[in-house]
């Protein structure tokens, strides 16, 4: 069965552009535009990895990271921080990754894979 990645990033490019990543190696990706709406997918598909945005309009990527880990089915789910700010390192200390835009697509998929495997 193929892995699930939820991608919550508002930029649209960022989305689409993962989404193919994704897709295209052997993964299926969802996405969401907000902390909100976020939230709700991983709720009901149950990513096995999550990459979120810092900078999101609403609430903040760490906001979305403290609901989720007070979550049980949610709280377990490995996430990589993609993001454009500095400093973003710092915003979920609990990341398998921080990872700077714009980024390397490489550097990606071999964190996504030594997470998901």
């Amino acid at each position: 069965m193929k892995k699930k990645i939820l991608v919550i990033d508002d930029d649209l490019n960022v989305r689409d552009y993962l989404v193919s990543l994704f897709n295209d190696n052997g993964y299926d990706a969802y996405v969401a535009g907000d902390v909100k709406e976020g939230f709700a997918v991983a709720k009901k598909k149950i990513p096995d990895l999550i990459t979120l945005d810092i900078d999101l309009p609403g609430e903040w990527g760490p906001r979305f990271y403290r609901q989720m880990s007070q979550d049980t089915e949610l709280k377990n789910i490995p996430v990589i921080v993609i993001s454009g700010l500095s400093g973003h390192q710092y915003a979920v200390v609990k990341a398998v990754a921080s990872i700077t835009k714009p980024f390397d697509r490489e550097e990606l998929l071999k964190i996504v894979k030594e997470t998901l495997n």
